[in-house]
């Protein structure tokens, strides 16, 4: 029993380093088909209409009625203790910093990750990738790094708009609704955002929108490889809702890790 069990833990322990290897050789190859050509443009803006532009109105939607909720829940926590005025600075902040690049990496992943990861495992099983190798065709960079590079492009726009829409929600939250002065809200967000904390939220944002396309694409693309998923349709679903898990699981623990460096 015990020699199973290690055979086990062996067995398992071969598979993730093997995973993570593939995973690591799979972004190198992706960062490479970015720099090869003929560069495919009009993939990477069909990519960027599919995984920014689509995307808007869902990031925008959110982001309203996050900073809305900051509003209300920041106004009554202030209000304790007679610092009202500072509502502009703790929505203003706490959307740069934290909830606007998370809260967009997380939606994005929901909505275009997950499909970019269907759509590669659904290419593979069909052997689409084997049939684009064997003309010639490098499906990295005819495939793979348009989205790597729409995806980069796209989020941190997309982050800037969550957090314009949430600061403009914690307004109406508690200036319209809850009756803060609003020469004080809107102090507290010129007097107190900084360069560093707007540049601290678009790093953020950059870094998990390479987290999203590594993750979910590399999933996709290696859906037959992946243990336990199974074959067909199946496997590419279990592939995908694995992508959505591990993304996610990926972007707050990484957001943890700056959060704690640049603190």
């Amino acid at each position: 029993m015990i020699v199973r069990a290690i055979e086990r833990l062996g067995a398992t322990t071969s598979y993730h380093v093997s995973d993570l290897g593939r995973m690591a050789a799979f972004l190198g190859y992706t960062i490479i088909g970015c720099l090869r050509t003929p560069f495919r443009f009009g993939e990477l803006v069909r990519q960027i209409r599919l995984i920014g532009v689509n995307s808007t109105p869902l990031i925008l939607f959110i982001g309203l009625f996050t900073g809305m909720v900051l509003g209300l829940q920041g106004y009554y926590t202030l209000r304790k203790v007679g610092m009202e005025g500072t509502l502009g600075m703790l929505v203003s902040l706490s959307l740069i910093r934290e909830l606007g690049p998370v809260l967009t990496a997380l939606m994005v992943t929901g909505r275009a990750g997950s499909a970019m990861c269907a759509e590669l495992g659904i290419m593979r099983n069909s052997e689409q990738f084997d049939a684009l190798e064997c003309m010639a065709i490098d499906p990295f960079r005819y495939l793979i790094s348009p989205k790597f590079l729409a995806t980069i492009i796209a989020m941190p726009i997309l982050t800037i708009f969550f957090d314009l829409v949430g600061i403009f929600g914690g307004y109406l939250s508690g200036v319209v609704l809850l009756g803060v002065n609003p020469g004080a809200y809107m102090d507290g967000i010129v007097v107190k955002v900084l360069n560093e904390d707007i540049n601290l939220g678009l790093y953020k944002s950059f870094s998990f929108a390479l987290l999203v396309v590594w993750i979910c694409t590399g999933r996709g693309y290696f859906v037959q490889q992946i243990k336990g998923a199974g074959f067909g349709a199946e496997g590419v679903s279990r592939v995908t809702t694995q992508a959505v898990v591990y993304t996610s699981i990926a972007v707050l623990l990484w957001n943890y890790l700056i959060t704690a460096v640049f603190i």
